[in-house]
């Protein structure tokens, strides 16, 4: 019987489905299956009963208290470890599956679904969909490798400030379907998605999105450990193009962006916008002789520019690293789509501050900084850190994703002062540092206890650092190993190097056999 009541359902939801693209549509008693009950996944299931339709949230793990919640908004739960398809699921036969980001492509129930001819959604599509609850607000879309977060915040901080209502969401931690459902309502929504989000989300049809502007930062090797291929997660970033209406803000630096551009089919008059650190052409943003420049939103832009803002007025609020400037040309970009001033984007850099564990400065004494950019959670990002400092102790390590850090090292050795190496992934780095460096005094953290790895890390940082020298937390790995995120990690960085220049840190350890591997 649910064999049958699967093929009717296959041969007639996608007739019913093309007609659900907004609130007001009819969604009473839509079957939809939700993988997933984190953050995400509970606004997706919190949505769709509100909608009027039948629910079965299936995960492996649920609390006790979100599982109350679940039962009085009227969806279903089903906690099963969802290492096989469970029955109960089949006989539900749901018109829908929406997956939360954490879904591996091949996980046997996403495979199961495409089997059947069940549709597959992710949050993203759902929230296009019925965007327009409150008033169907403009979408500005944000991904790439790093520096995602930094550049939401600043795109609506920058709209805010011009008088707009923006709302960063996404994969920033406010789900969109937040936003969409805010009773205020929102001139933009600034989303960032991650390459996960974009894996689900459709390119053509009533679900693809059509984004006022959009932006690919960057693009490096990340989580190849989920997407299989790098190929496969460039095509991912790529989607965010797709459809754009008015802006495609790429990376001057990374032809990879410039080439997503010229493949996306988008909306006629749809320009392309480079950002570099170099000296803007025509339609692109930049810098000249330390201003930061647009070239792209004024009538004579092959003649002039027009000044954003300095190095100099950005270095005293942490502001001029190169990634984060680059940061703010991009964010820069897009807001200039949207009509935004630039004179309202000086004064709106003037009260920015960058969020916690972004080479944040912890400290500074005897003449030595300590920074920590827990978030630097990849090689690329470690990169950035690192090309922002001169002489450096580098706390690096952690969970590396099946990414490949030799090539980081290899890079940046000249610059260092120490490397201290912590993690699991110890051995491949330990590894990169004998083959590249064998004469840099090497530390390896061999701790296991949580509680210890940053005391331990933070000592031995001190008793190799001189003056001059920024000791810098730029792990270039997941924190999920050893702690229970990169906050985590980054408040424990600081609490150690406090209790450490309080006097109370043991700096006794010895180094690595610096010879090198054969």
């Amino acid at each position: 019987m649910a064999a049958e009541l699967m093929a009717d359902a296959s041969a007639s939801a996608p007739d019913r489905l093309d007609t659900l693209t907004s609130w007001n549509a009819d969604w009473r008693g839509l079957r939809v299956a939700v993988l997933g009950v984190g953050v995400t996944g509970f606004a997706v299931a919190d949505t769709l009963t509100e909608l009027g339709a039948d629910v079965l949230v299936v995960a492996p793990e649920v609390d006790d208290d979100r599982a109350r919640i679940l039962e009085v908004i009227g969806a279903k739960l089903l906690r099963h470890p969802l290492d096989v398809v469970p029955a109960e699921l089949e006989a539900f036969a749901p018109e829908v599956v929406v997956v939360s980001p954490g879904f591996h492509p091949d996980h046997p129930v996403l495979e199961w679904a495409g089997r059947e001819g069940v549709a597959v959604w992710g949050d993203i599509e759902l929230a296009w969909r019925v965007r327009d609850k409150v008033n169907a607000a403009e979408w500005i879309l944000v991904t790439g490798t790093n520096g995602k977060t930094t550049t939401v915040q600043m795109t609506a901080t920058f709209l805010a400030a011009n008088g707009l209502r923006a709302a960063p969401c996404g994969n920033i931690g406010v789900p969109v379907l937040d936003a969409v459902r805010d009773p205020g309502g929102f001139d933009v929504l600034v989303v960032e998605l991650s390459s996960y989000q974009l894996h689900h989300l459709p390119t053509v049809g009533v679900g693809a999105v059509h984004p006022w502007a959009s932006v690919v930062l960057n693009i490096a090797d990340d989580h190849l450990d989920w997407h299989g291929s790098f190929e496969a997660y460039r095509a991912a970033k790529a989607k965010v193009y797709e459809n754009t209406k008015h802006a495609c803000v790429f990376n001057r630096a990374d032809e990879a962006t410039r080439r997503m551009v010229e493949d996306a089919e988008v909306e006629e008059g749809a320009r392309a916008i480079g950002f570099g650190l170099d000296v803007p052409g025509p339609s692109d943003f930049g810098v000249v002789e330390g201003i930061l420049a647009d070239r792209a939103y004024l009538d004579d832009r092959r003649n002039t520019a027009l000044e954003i803002t300095t190095l100099a007025e950005l270095e005293p609020r942490g502001l001029d690293a190169p990634h984060v400037v680059a940061n703010i040309l991009a964010a820069s970009a897009l807001v200039r789509s949207f009509g935004v001033p630039v004179g309202v984007v000086h004064d709106a850099l003037n009260d920015f501050r960058l969020d916690a564990h972004r080479i944040e400065t912890v400290a500074v004494a005897g003449g030595v900084r300590w920074i920590d950019d827990s978030k630097a959670t990849n090689p690329h990002a470690a990169e950035a850190s690192l090309r922002a400092f001169g002489r450096v102790v580098w706390i690096v390590g952690g969970l590396l994703k099946g990414v490949d850090a030799d090539a980081l090292v290899a890079a940046h050795v000249g610059r260092l002062r120490a490397a201290i190496v912590i993690g699991v992934d110890r051995e491949l780095l330990v590894a990169a540092f004998r083959r590249h460096a064998p004469e840099l005094p090497l530390f390896e953290v061999i701790a296991d206890d949580t509680e210890q790895v940053m005391p331990e890390a933070v000592a031995l940082a001190a008793s190799v650092a001189a003056e001059g020298d920024t000791v810098l937390l730029a792990p270039a790995a997941a924190s999920m190993d050893q702690f229970a995120d990169y906050g985590d990690r980054g408040r424990r960085f600081h609490e150690a190097v406090r209790t450490m220049l309080g006097g109370e840190a043991d700096g006794d350890s010895a180094p690595l056999d610096p010879s090198p591997e054969g």
